[in-house]
Protein backbone atom coordinates (compact mmCIF):
# COMPACT_ATOMS: atom_id res chain seq x y z
CA UNK A 1 0.00 0.00 0.00
CA UNK A 2 1.52 3.37 -1.21
CA UNK A 3 1.47 6.16 1.62
CA UNK A 4 3.68 9.76 1.53
CA UNK A 5 5.71 10.88 4.03
CA UNK A 6 6.32 14.01 5.21
CA UNK A 7 9.23 14.50 7.25
CA UNK A 8 12.05 17.51 8.47
CA UNK A 9 15.58 16.66 6.49
CA UNK A 10 18.64 17.85 7.40
CA UNK A 11 17.90 21.44 5.57
CA UNK A 12 15.49 22.21 8.44
CA UNK A 13 12.57 22.16 5.54
CA UNK A 14 9.47 19.77 4.76
CA UNK A 15 9.92 17.14 2.13
CA UNK A 16 8.10 14.41 0.66
CA UNK A 17 9.09 10.37 0.67
CA UNK A 18 6.72 7.91 -1.18
CA UNK A 19 6.46 4.42 0.81
CA UNK A 20 4.97 1.03 0.23
CA UNK A 21 3.87 -0.59 3.39
CA UNK A 22 4.62 -4.43 2.95
CA UNK A 23 1.26 -6.54 2.87
CA UNK A 24 0.72 -9.77 2.99
CA UNK A 25 -1.84 -12.47 2.66
CA UNK A 26 -4.27 -12.41 5.63
CA UNK A 27 -6.78 -15.14 4.96
CA UNK A 28 -10.09 -14.31 4.35
CA UNK A 29 -9.24 -10.80 5.71
CA UNK A 30 -7.17 -9.94 2.25
CA UNK A 31 -4.01 -8.28 2.32
CA UNK A 32 -2.81 -6.90 5.77
CA UNK A 33 0.03 -5.08 7.14
CA UNK A 34 1.84 -5.74 10.12
CA UNK A 35 0.07 -4.18 13.12
CA UNK A 36 1.36 -0.76 13.90
CA UNK A 37 1.26 0.90 17.37
CA UNK A 38 -1.09 3.96 17.66
CA UNK A 39 -1.87 6.28 20.70
CA UNK A 40 -5.42 7.82 19.33
CA UNK A 41 -7.29 8.72 16.84
CA UNK A 42 -8.95 12.20 16.07
CA UNK A 43 -11.97 13.26 13.77
CA UNK A 44 -11.62 16.23 12.08
CA UNK A 45 -13.26 18.67 9.54
CA UNK A 46 -12.21 21.72 7.85
CA UNK A 47 -14.62 24.09 5.80
CA UNK A 48 -13.39 25.11 2.17
CA UNK A 49 -12.14 28.27 3.34
CA UNK A 50 -8.54 27.17 5.21
CA UNK A 51 -5.15 28.16 4.08
CA UNK A 52 -2.74 27.75 6.58
CA UNK A 53 0.59 29.04 6.28
CA UNK A 54 3.48 27.12 7.16
CA UNK A 55 3.14 24.67 10.32
CA UNK A 56 4.48 21.90 11.70
CA UNK A 57 2.67 18.41 12.30
CA UNK A 58 1.72 18.71 16.41
CA UNK A 59 2.93 14.83 16.71
CA UNK A 60 3.95 11.93 14.45
CA UNK A 61 0.22 10.61 12.79
CA UNK A 62 -1.33 9.07 9.84
CA UNK A 63 -3.90 11.29 8.41
CA UNK A 64 -6.30 9.49 6.18
CA UNK A 65 -8.41 11.69 4.01
CA UNK A 66 -12.04 10.64 4.14
CA UNK A 67 -13.86 13.41 2.57
CA UNK A 68 -12.64 15.82 -0.28
CA UNK A 69 -9.33 17.24 -0.98
CA UNK A 70 -6.32 19.16 0.85
CA UNK A 71 -3.08 20.63 -1.10
CA UNK A 72 -0.07 20.37 1.02
CA UNK A 73 3.06 22.30 0.26
CA UNK A 74 6.68 21.25 1.51
CA UNK A 75 9.63 23.29 1.77
CA UNK A 76 11.17 23.58 -1.51
CA UNK A 77 7.86 24.77 -2.68
CA UNK A 78 6.85 20.61 -4.34
CA UNK A 79 3.07 20.35 -3.93
CA UNK A 80 0.60 17.27 -3.89
CA UNK A 81 -3.04 17.03 -3.41
CA UNK A 82 -4.22 14.58 -1.22
CA UNK A 83 -8.01 13.26 -2.20
CA UNK A 84 -10.51 10.89 -0.59
CA UNK A 85 -8.81 7.70 0.55
CA UNK A 86 -5.28 9.05 0.59
CA UNK A 87 -2.87 8.42 3.62
CA UNK A 88 0.03 10.52 4.32
CA UNK A 89 2.59 10.18 7.59
CA UNK A 90 3.15 14.08 9.06
CA UNK A 91 6.61 13.78 10.50
CA UNK A 92 7.59 17.31 10.37
CA UNK A 93 7.67 17.83 14.03
CA UNK A 94 10.17 20.27 13.93
CA UNK A 95 11.62 22.67 11.12
CA UNK A 96 9.38 24.85 9.09
CA UNK A 97 6.67 22.12 8.47
CA UNK A 98 4.55 22.39 5.66
CA UNK A 99 1.48 24.31 4.34
CA UNK A 100 -1.79 23.01 4.02
CA UNK A 101 -5.01 24.55 2.06
CA UNK A 102 -8.52 23.71 0.97
CA UNK A 103 -9.15 22.84 -2.73
CA UNK A 104 -11.63 23.80 -4.56
CA UNK A 105 -13.60 25.58 -1.73
CA UNK A 106 -14.76 22.32 -0.77
CA UNK A 107 -14.71 20.97 2.84
CA UNK A 108 -12.67 17.78 3.69
CA UNK A 109 -13.44 15.54 6.54
CA UNK A 110 -9.51 13.44 7.87
CA UNK A 111 -8.88 10.58 10.42
CA UNK A 112 -5.92 11.52 12.13
CA UNK A 113 -4.22 8.30 13.46
CA UNK A 114 -1.45 9.74 16.60
CA UNK A 115 1.55 7.51 16.96
CA UNK A 116 3.26 9.11 19.74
Amino acid sequence: MKITRIYTGEDRQSHFEDLDIPLKDGGKGGLMSELMKAGGIIFRETDGSYNYDFHNAPRRQYVVNLKGEVEIEVGDGTKRIFGSGDIFLAEDTTGQGHKSRAVGGKPRKSLFITLD
